[in-house]
């Protein structure tokens, strides 16, 4: 990082650039990187969601890239707790099988969402196609004043 800024566009530091603070730490990103890993690998095993909400329905759609409806599970716990999980399974290792990058996640993944009072959780449907999954929700009209009933007074 130089104590003066570049006026030709943003420039890395280096040795060579008497204005630069960088000095070398053996001991940088030693823990962070760590951190960094473990909260990249719960990120990866946990699918990525988008819950829309339209006029007529909750909309979930989430990414499950190689996986068959058979390993997902949809379900409602508590009456307004969706609960969306399965498990991927990790390649099957040969021992003449030399790997050089391992990147796609394994194991078992669970998101939760709160429904809103206004679903209708009895009528809520599933799909699943090309390794996305599709959660629909219809919700029930909300009155948007109270009823007011007039009562007669005897007397």
């Amino acid at each position: 990082m130089s104590i003066i800024p570049s006026f030709f566009g943003s420039r890395r530091s280096s040795a060579f650039d008497p204005f630069s603070l960088d000095i070398w730490d053996p001991f940088d990103g030693l823990l962070t990187s760590s951190l960094s890993d473990i909260r990249a690998t719960a990120r990866e095993t946990t699918p990525r969601v988008d819950w829309k909400e339209t006029p007529q329905a909750h909309i979930f759609t989430v990414d499950l890239p190689g996986l068959k409806k058979e390993e997902v599970k949809v379900e409602v716990e508590e009456g307004r707790i969706l609960k969306i999980s399965g498990e991927r399974s990790s390649e099957k290792e040969e021992k003449t099988d030399k790997w050089h990058r391992v990147e796609r996640s394994s194991g078992k993944f669970q998101r939760s969402f709160r429904l809103p009072e206004n679903a209708k959780v009895d009528e809520m449907k599933a799909s699943m196609e090309n390794g996305v999954l599709t959660v629909t929700v219809p919700k029930q009209e909300v009155k948007k004043k109270p009823e007011v009933k007039a009562i007669d007074i005897s007397g």
